[in-house]
């Protein structure tokens, strides 16, 4: 599978997300990742689907929408009508994961299922047919900047294995950057979510194919 880079808008300037997101399309963004956070499941209260509609018409890369929220299924009307292409949802917020992955998947949005660090991959194993992708948190969610918990590599590595031959997406949030990017995708991650790795940077290209390169270096291993 590709690897793909998808910058977390977590990270850049909330005065002006949409020159941002136009910043790291420019730089090579595969994807522009949205963290939707509402102060419940998580402390902090990023924004939500009225925000991502004003930003969906500056975005040509598709958006990946991560909700950190107690309620998902609340906002997956207002997301299908921004165009928002994946959205993953907590299996720790989910009491119906069932339900709420096939309301997704009903509006024609990729649905993933997202996984805390000290949540274990049992809880995935009912959906492992069901999700389009799942997204495997590296940080303890809720705050940019953190470094990644490295004992999630081989919680990536077990989830490959789970999977099984299937070209699935294994998506990592938390802590990327072009130290750690090569072993995460030898792990079997195919999409790496950088917030500050990308927007921390002056040369916000450079800072991209930088970790693109490192990133790929795992994936011809």
């Amino acid at each position: 599978m590709k690897i793909r880079i998808a910058p977390s808008l977590l990270s850049a300037d909330f005065s002006c997300l949409a020159r941002e997101v136009e910043a790291a399309e420019r730089a090579g963004a595969d994807l522009i990742h949205l963290d939707i956070m509402d102060g419940h499941f998580v402390p902090e209260v990023t924004f939500g689907p009225l925000v991502v509609t004003s930003l969906a018409p500056h975005c040509h890369v598709p958006l990946d929408a991560h909700l950190m929220v107690n309620a998902p299924a609340a906002m997956l009307e207002a997301l299908a009508a921004a165009h928002v292409s994946r959205v993953a949802v907590h299996v720790e917020a989910c009491v119906h994961l069932h339900s709420v992955v096939n309301a997704i998947q009903r509006r024609g949005i990729e649905a993933g299922v997202a996984i805390n660090p000290a949540t274990s991959l049992h809880l995935l194993s009912e959906v492992l047919d069901l999700s389009d992708f799942f997204l495997v948190m590296s940080v303890n969610p809720g705050y940019g900047g953190q470094s990644l918990i490295s004992e999630c590599i081989a919680k990536i590595e077990r989830l490959r294995r789970m999977i099984g031959p299937r070209p699935l997406d294994i998506t990592v949030d938390g802590g990327v950057d072009v130290s750690n990017a090569r072993r995460l995708v030898e792990a079997g991650a195919t999409t790496l979510v950088a917030g500050s790795a990308v927007f921390g940077a002056v040369d916000r290209a450079q800072a991209l194919t930088a970790l693109r390169q490192a990133a790929e270096e795992g994936a011809t291993e």
